[in-house]
């Protein structure tokens, strides 16, 4: 009976520490997936946000028709550290966003910055690295 306590016990651990590795392993670099050399301002609205790992999101559409823009924040946990809360902008907002584009070519960024409706600018922080202000 200890002997198959142990060993649910073993399975139990090596099951947790396969859930902890999964998103490391799953992560991407930022200069694999975006052009980390050129840097993209556009204008428009907000149009959806979303809080999950492993990367804050938020839409940005830039025109009536559908060009929805993507855009890729640090995760929940990073922004909370800076202080930046989740409702720093809302849906509606009209913003200004500055970002490196995806590599592939589609409406996908990596932000760097978000100038909010009031003239706050936000400068997210860079991932594995990268320099912390694009000014």
């Amino acid at each position: 009976m200890h002997g198959s306590f142990m060993k649910v016990k073993l399975a139990m651990g090596i099951f947790g520490l396969g859930l902890a590795v999964m998103p490391m392993l799953a992560h991407h670099l930022v200069n694999e997936q975006y052009d980390i050399d050129k840097i993209v301002t556009i204008q428009g609205v907000i149009t959806k946000i979303v809080w999950v790992n492993p990367h804050a999101r938020f839409w940005v559409d830039t025109d009536r028709a559908v060009s929805s823009w993507e855009m890729e924040l640090p995760p929940p946990n990073a922004l909370k550290i800076r202080g930046v809360q989740m409702d720093f902008v809302r849906e509606g907002d009209q913003v200004t966003v500055t970002f490196w584009r995806a590599k592939d070519g589609s409406r996908l960024g990596h932000a760097l910055t978000l100038t909010a409706p009031d003239g706050r600018v936000m400068d997210f922080p860079r991932i594995m690295g990268m320099p912390a202000s694009t000014k």
